[in-house]
Parts: structure tokens; sequence; C-alpha cells
């Protein structure tokens, strides 16, 4: 199994979600955010970052985060990124409509772009289905596994920009689990911790590729 280490900033949505036991075995250890700069991360195969953390003390630890996907770590990273701590993402915001499910004929616009990735032997694209807070533009290479339909990718891995594993999403499941609301984010956690601890993060063939072979 992976040691995950997770960016822990005290908040009581992150409190409730990495103490949590059937997460919490997943965790190898929590980095206190304001220790990160003087922390060691060498003992670690994957880095978790999670949504809403004080950006300025992120912003002061960039380079090692870097450093990091440099000597081949894997990053996860949840939510919002308005700010370069990763390389190569192309956030873009978007308004967040947050009640879109009360439509009778709600369509949430997300879409399913490799369904034969590995994740989604862990999770569905209901799982990943509540908002979004905005998109990303993924670097050439990159794979996307849910976009906005017509727009950009809200999860996708990048193997390209760092000799590492970039895995990038603009959902932010913890804030809404450790939070008490949103119900299709414990079904994620449930399924994306596993995964990120023993699952495949490499690339699924694509539909081109497979046609292609054919």
């Amino acid at each position: 199994m992976r040691r995950i280490g997770v960016l822990y900033g005290g908040n009581a949505h992150q409190h409730r979600t990495f103490r949590e036991s059937k997460y919490k075995t997943y965790v190898h250890r929590l980095i206190y955010l304001p220790e990160l700069h003087r922390a060691s991360l060498d003992d670690l195969d994957v880095l978790l970052i999670p949504s809403q953390l004080h950006q300025r003390m992120v912003s002061a630890s960039s380079g090692k985060l870097r450093a990091f996907a440099d000597c081949g770590g894997t990053i996860a990273a949840f939510g919002a990124q308005p700010l370069d701590w990763l390389p190569g993402h192309g956030w873009e915001f978007r308004p967040t409509t947050f009640w879109w499910w009360l439509d009778p004929k709600a369509d949430s616009g997300l879409v399913l772009n490799e369904p034969g990735h590995d994740l989604f032997r862990y999770l569905t694209l209901q799982d990943a289905t509540w908002h979004y807070h905005g998109i990303f533009r993924p670097p050439a290479g990159a794979q996307t596994l849910i976009s906005v339909r017509n727009d950009g990718a809200i999860l996708y891995i990048d193997k390209v920009t760092t000799p590492g594993t970039l895995i990038m999403t603009t959902l932010d499941p913890e804030f809404h689990y450790g939070s008490y609301f949103m119900p299709a984010t414990e079904r994620f956690l449930d399924g994306f911790f596993p995964w990120l601890a023993e699952g495949d993060h490499g690339y699924a063939p694509s539909q081109h590729d497979y046609d292609k072979s054919q």
C-alpha cells in the first residue's frame, strides 16, 4: 500500500475527514501546514493537497511540492487551484451552481471521458457529481478522466509535466464530507482513498488507441 501524506490545515472539515477511521487507515501521516517548510516528505509515495488551505502558506512551500513530484512522487490535489503551486494545470474559474440538482431535469454537465480507467473500478461518475469550482486546461499528453461537456477537465492525470504523477481535480470532497453534507462526497472518498493507496494511476488506453488497434 502506498504511503499517503496529507497536508493538514487544522480546519474542522479536515479534522473530521482525515481522522475518520475508514479514511485514517490510508493516511500514513498528517503534515501540519505551518510546518510543511521544514517537514521531510522522503517517507511518502503520495501527497494529498486538500481544498481550502491557507494560500500563502502553501505558496511558500511550492518548491517543495514540485521537488516531490520531480523525484517521482504522486501529488493529488483537490479543489480550486488559482495559484501555480503545481505546474501546467491551466486553471480557469467557473461560477459554481450549487443547486442545479433541484431542477427535475437536472444535468450536471459532467462527462466520463475514460470509462476504462482503473479509477472507475472504485467509484462512478455519480460519485463524482455534486458541483465544481472551475476547470483545468491540462497540458498535452495528460489524460482527462472527467470533464465538463464542451469545456475543460475537472479530473485529470498528468505524467508528462514532471517525472512524477499529478492527479488534479477541482472537486472538494473532503470539505463537504467534513461539513456533513453532500452524500456523493462520501462515496467519492470511499473509492478515491483505496484507489490512491492501491490502484493503478497509469493511463488507460484511450478510445483513439483502441480504434487504431482494430
